[in-house]
C-alpha cells in the first residue's frame, strides 16, 4: 500500500477514535438499558464499532 498523506493519516486516526467512542457509549446505554432486545441491541453494534476499529488499526502502521 502506498504512503498515506498527513491529511488522510489524521482522518483514519479520527476514525479510529471516533469508532471507540461510539463503542464506549453504546455499551454504556447497553449496561443501562433494561429491556433486553434494546440491551441486545446496542451490545451488537459496540460490538461492530470495536471490530472496525480494530480493522482501521493496522493502517496506522
Amino acid at each position: 500500500m502506498d504512503q498515506l498523506t498527513q491529511t488522510e493519516l489524521e482522518n483514519l486516526r479520527k476514525m479510529i477514535g471516533e469508532h471507540g467512542m461510539i463503542a464506549n457509549k453504546l455499551e454504556s446505554y447497553a449496561a443501562s438499558a433494561t429491556e433486553p432486545e434494546l440491551k441486545t441491541i446496542l451490545q451488537r453494534d459496540a460490538q461492530a464499532a470495536r471490530q472496525a476499529q480494530q480493522q482501521l488499526l493496522p493502517f496506522l502502521q
